[in-house]
């Protein structure tokens, strides 16, 4: 296998390839530049910033979905900017082949042997632009690489370095031109969000900012690939007390049970909100993750996963109505249970955000 291939290692300050400690002040201080950096492009829109960053640190990968024009692929590539890693960006046609994404094996006349040569996927961070554009089974090249972190080509396995994340845009369904996202796709993205339209004061800001010039090109790296590493292993070590646990799966049967529901969350999508809820924990500085870390991401998490059956469809629910009515549904597990962590004697004054 081609070095380009691995993962880095100890060149990037890890031994081993294991990522070194990080205090908890220090991934404070990394996440704030970040976001810090993202408001400087994007206005308005703190909160997408805020759970594209979760993403990346839950190793999950982000469909940004929304009409065209509102900054989907500027809060993509303003992500990835901020990062010292490398950054590939993939513009979804309907004439793109799977072998543009994951790469192809190229016969050297030289050697007289076959070269393979990467694709796009092979970036720690991938754009794709307009991903409901390309046809399904372009779009299935990415099923592998964004579940294990791997290209299979020509019965050749090739790993792809850490950290890595998709950022993908897509437009509404009913634009021309589209394609829907098979449920294993979107079963692969973490989190599904929309920007909507900017309010006023942010508009008139983005008239005086971005005229002359893009703020994006004054953007630089603020992290380096083995801080972000090291961040991904400090989420990684948030506690979960089994109180919480248990909303999580309980949420999920709720929605595989809801009669209007013919499709509800999966195993992996309980599992993504888990990760996803241990990164809010650590951004708000909490060692331990509440219910309302849970309750907060169930919607970005778990809505484009689900399918309602064709009566709620041809009625007008949408997923979002049926999703707040089981988030208002399910009972949370008691207080006492869930700040059982370790260092929960230290953090007894953050009771009060339980519900």
């Amino acid at each position: 296998m081609a070095p380009q291939f691995v993962a880095r290692r100890a060149s990037d300050g890890t031994q081993d390839g294991a990522p070194t400690a990080m205090a908890h002040a220090e991934f404070t201080a990394l996440s704030h530049d970040i976001l810090h950096a993202i408001s400087t492009v994007i206005d308005g829109k703190a909160e997408a910033a805020q759970l594209a960053l979760t993403v990346l640190l839950a190793r999950g990968h982000l469909l940004l979905e929304d009409v065209p024009g509102v900054g989907k692929t500027m809060l993509a590539k303003t992500l990835a900017r901020t990062l010292d890693c490398s950054v590939s960006r993939i513009q979804f046609t309907p004439d793109l082949l799977p072998s543009d994404v994951t790469g192809v094996s190229i016969f050297n006349q030289t050697n007289h042997s076959f070269e393979f040569r990467p694709g796009a996927v092979f970036a720690n961070v991938v754009i794709g632009d307009e991903i409901n554009r390309a046809s399904a089974k372009t779009q299935s090249a990415l099923l592998e690489c964004m579940e294990e972190h791997q290209v299979t080509v020509d019965g050749s396995t090739y790993q792809l370095a850490e950290p890595f994340m998709v950022v993908a845009t897509q437009n509404p369904l009913e634009m021309e031109g589209t394609y829907p996202l098979p449920e294993a796709q979107r079963d692969r993205f973490m989190a599904r969000i929309s920007l909507g339209y900017p309010d006023a004061e942010a508009e008139v800001q983005m008239l005086e900012t971005h005229q002359s010039t893009s703020p994006l090109s004054q953007v630089h790296p603020v992290v380096s690939e083995a801080q972000v590493r090291a961040m991904i292993s400090l989420v990684q070590g948030i506690h979960v007390a089994t109180a919480v646990k248990d909303y999580v799966v309980a949420l999920g049967r709720a929605t595989r049970e809801h009669p209007q529901i013919r499709l509800g969350a999966s195993p992996r999508a309980l599992l993504q909100l888990l990760r996803a809820a241990k990164a809010t924990a650590a951004l708000a500085g909490r060692s331990f993750v509440v219910p309302d870390d849970v309750a907060a991401l169930a919607p970005a998490v778990l809505d484009h996963r689900l399918l309602l059956d064709r009566r709620a469809g041809a009625a007008g629910t949408t997923t979002g109505q049926v999703l707040r009515t089981i988030l208002a549904s399910v009972p949370v597990g008691s207080p006492a249970s869930v700040l059982s962590s370790p260092s929960a004697g230290a953090l007894t004054h953050r009771a009060d955000r339980l519900r």
